[in-house]
């Protein structure tokens, strides 16, 4: 199986014009650029996310894409996009997967490996 060479890089941000911390209501966006640095083209199918607050509660989100897309990327070339969440607490993480589909038909999986959401100021 000759699978394409996808890396993933991650920025958050703490975005308070949309929190409210006196509610317990923290939102992070997350920047996701998506580079293939192999030889053949690969589609990102679905996501999968696991994210996980300071008092270790889980949600799992699963669906079709990205932000509406299911974007093919080829060889050489990228794709960023911008989305966010929502935390009851101001430090948690964020993990998962997306399922890819490479040019020759094979299905993978592209593991995102955990990240920091974070609240400025919280950890020292």
């Amino acid at each position: 199986m000759d699978l394409p060479e996808i890396k993933i890089n991650v920025r958050t941000a703490y975005v308070e014009d949309r929190s409210s911390p006196d509610d317990n209501r923290y939102f992070f966006a997350y920047s996701i650029k998506i580079a293939n640095n192999g030889d053949i083209s690969a589609q990102l199918i679905s996501r999968h996310w696991v994210i996980t607050d300071a008092e270790n509660n889980q949600q799992e989100v699963r669906g079709d894409g990205v932000v509406g897309k299911q974007p093919l990327i080829t060889p050489g070339t990228t794709f960023e996009y911008t989305s966010g969440t929502f935390l009851a607490t101001p430090v948690g993480t964020m993990h998962g997967s997306y399922q890819m589909k490479s040019s020759n038909g094979d299905v993978f999986n592209t593991e995102i490996k955990p990240f920091l959401l974070s609240f400025p100021r919280t950890l020292h």
